[in-house]
């Protein structure tokens, strides 16, 4: 099945204006086969090199020297992250001839955490951040949402012929992330078996408030070491921090921030829920909808809008904010529920945020319905194509 992808657009039009676009995103969640199609689409000479192949990184024994003899055409290089000093060289190399869409350089670790990757090409290049199959992707979107949502966005894992061979991709591809990528991808030395039972705890965490001391407690390593484990699996992109909002100094806000795996399969895997129909039945159930709600959400925004939480210590809450510079556009709560209503928490959340824009979002896709002043209920699927793109303008 041929899905195109939503940064195929983008991406096309940054490789005309920057000499290097970096493509950076989990790995597995088809960043190789984006820049190829995109590649094709430029209809330009171009030479592809994996670094993970042994043959290809090789041929960077001497990257200075092996660029400059490629002068004439464009370069895709993924797995850049395993040779960091690449980046310095990349930037001579640029220098000495600027051309745009010269190099595409995908990545499956932030480059924040790789280091000298940063700085090097600063002002010559964009990064964008490739996902996983987002909902709004998929074709007959309002059918395919539970399978999505149980499955995950990861191509090979959604693709999968049944639920079994969907769990034993998601088996092998976590095993093998923890016992070797995780390492390969940042240089770092981890415990596989904590890192396991991190994820694990992760997941049975999930849309929980962060704090380090419990789960070091549960893990018996130390807080400083559970904060670096994390900050590394979200360098990753398999975990994604939500901060809080803070806007009003006169209430006592919650500072710390909430904590989601970011794919729903990988989750389900993590809390052994095996197929579809179990996961209805599951205590996790909601904390797995707010999930998905929000990182369906999230993938969709540009850089101008920022997501966050916001809660204070005498119960109001909402899921997620979504806000411009300093100015909410857009309250959101998330409920597993097809008849949803105003909690005290989320009434009290709205009287402070005072949002104009403001949405239950529900499993249900049917016709949205305002619940009262400024407040519609919504379906994902309507969400994402009817409402989100209105906040966006």
């Amino acid at each position: 099945m041929k899905i195109k992808r939503i940064s195929e657009n983008k991406l096309l039009s940054l490789l005309k204006q920057f000499p290097a676009v970096g493509v950076i995103g989990p790995r597995q969640c088809g960043k190789t086969t984006m820049a190829l199609t995109v590649q094709k689409l430029l209809k330009r000479d171009s030479v592809y090199f994996d670094l993970e192949s042994p043959a290809d990184f090789r041929k960077f024994n001497d990257p200075e020297f092996f660029l400059n003899q490629q002068q004439d055409l464009n370069i895709i290089i993924d797995e850049v992250q395993r040779i960091p000093e690449l980046f310095a060289v990349l930037r001579s190399v640029i220098d000495k001839k600027k051309k745009s869409g010269r190099f595409m350089l995908l990545g499956s670790a932030s480059p924040e955490l790789v280091k000298g990757s940063s700085e090097s090409l600063a002002g010559r290049i964009y990064y964008i951040e490739a996902h996983p199959f987002n909902l709004i992707e998929l074709p007959n979107k309002s059918t395919t949402m539970q399978k999505h949502w149980f499955r995950g966005g990861f191509p090979d894992a959604y693709l999968a012929k049944n639920d079994s061979e969907h769990f034993n991709w998601l088996d092998g591809f976590a095993r093998t992330f923890i016992e070797r990528d995780l390492n390969t991808l940042f240089g770092q030395s981890f415990s596989p078996q904590v890192m396991f039972r991190l994820w694990r705890m992760l997941a049975h965490h999930h849309s929980g408030i962060w704090n380090a001391q419990s789960f070091s407690k549960g893990l018996d390593i130390s807080p400083t070491t559970v904060n670096r484990y994390l900050d590394y699996l979200e360098g990753a992109f398999m975990v994604r921090k939500l901060m809080p909002f803070h806007h009003n100094t006169k209430k006592r806000l919650v500072k710390s921030p909430k904590v989601y795996i970011r794919d729903s399969g990988l989750l389900h895997y993590l809390l052994d829920i095996h197929h579809s129909k179990t996961l209805k039945y599951h205590s996790s159930v909601g904390h797995s909808w707010e999930g998905y709600v929000i990182e369906q959400i999230i993938e969709l925004l540009p850089r101008t809008i920022q997501p966050y939480y916001y809660r204070t210590h005498d119960g109001s809450e909402m899921d997620l904010v979504l806000v411009k510079g300093i100015k909410p556009i857009a309250c959101i709560e998330i409920k597993y529920s097809s008849s949803p209503t105003i909690s005290r928490g989320m009434s009290e959340s709205l009287n402070d945020l005072k949002c104009k824009n403001n949405f239950i979002i529900t499993p249900n896709d049917d016709a949205p319905y305002q619940l009262s002043k400024n407040l519609v209920i919504s379906g994902l699927e309507r969400f994402l194509t009817k409402h989100l793109p209105i906040l966006l303008k």
